[in-house]
């Protein structure tokens, strides 16, 4: 087995970013996708050991691929619930390897333990660890440079939260931010005197007019998400229906 054989399976908004900085750190990738976009996005990024399968299918995931070679195994699909069931699927066929695993979520990262990741690596904690380092103080307008650095097109966005919009009054955990493309570092809280809160694993905040919220993405996802938290939780119903 090579300590530098790793198999990525998620082509996404993480999962692409990964794999690019592990390849020009000399590791051997192979790239796993179900989705066709991805897939596509893998191959015209330059990576030529790139598979579509259905990993939803035990058949897929043992048939075409010894994954038992590999030194880890890395989850990372864009698809929160996939990516659990994925990692249960492959803790149950491949009982020896290493099976990383990647969250946005505190529920997801629970979920993802409970299925056998050998290690869940949460966003939050990591997010919030790396910026810390490099502030002066807790204030959002301090954030980044050195998080970002080397990841090409990442940057970050604080956002108001306007008066109706469809976050007032919603708890941090309860919003599926991942699928917008960002990644939920932090907010500024009206309620607690104008302070920086970290979101880490563990902590519970709710979202309130007004504040301020720090958000990691490409920009265009950010730009698109502070567009759409200006609507309304019936804005947003009607535009679905549509």
């Amino acid at each position: 087995m090579s300590r530098k054989k790793i198999a990525i399976f998620g082509y996404g908004n993480h999962g692409k970013y990964l794999a690019q900085g592990l390849h020009r750190d000399g590791f051997d990738i192979t790239i796993i996708e179900s989705d066709k976009t991805f897939y596509k996005d893998a191959k015209s990024d330059g990576f030529e050991d790139v598979h579509l399968l259905d990993v939803t299918r035990d058949s897929e995931l043992t048939g075409k691929i010894d994954f038992g070679e590999y030194a880890q195994l890395v989850c990372v699909m864009d698809d929160e619930h996939l990516n659990v069931f994925l990692t249960l699927s492959l803790s149950s066929l491949y009982k020896d390897s290493y099976i990383l695993a990647i969250s946005d979520s505190v529920n997801v990262t629970k979920k993802l333990k409970m299925a056998g990741a050998s290690k869940v690596i949460d966003l939050y904690d990591v997010s919030a660890n790396k910026i810390y380092n490099i502030l002066d103080k807790p204030v959002a307008t301090r954030l980044l440079e050195e998080f970002v650095v080397n990841r090409k097109g990442i940057t970050f966005k604080e956002m108001l939260i306007p008066e109706g919009s469809f976050l007032d009054q919603m708890m941090v955990d309860d919003v599926n931010f991942s699928k917008y493309g960002v990644l939920f570092i932090g907010m500024i809280d009206e309620e607690k005197a104008h302070s920086f809160i970290f979101v880490t694993a563990g902590l519970e905040h709710k979202l309130d007019a007004g504040d301020t919220i720090v958000c990691l993405g490409e920009k265009e996802h950010l730009n698109a998400f502070a567009r759409l938290i200006k609507k309304s939780k019936d804005d947003i119903s009607i535009e679905a229906k549509i």
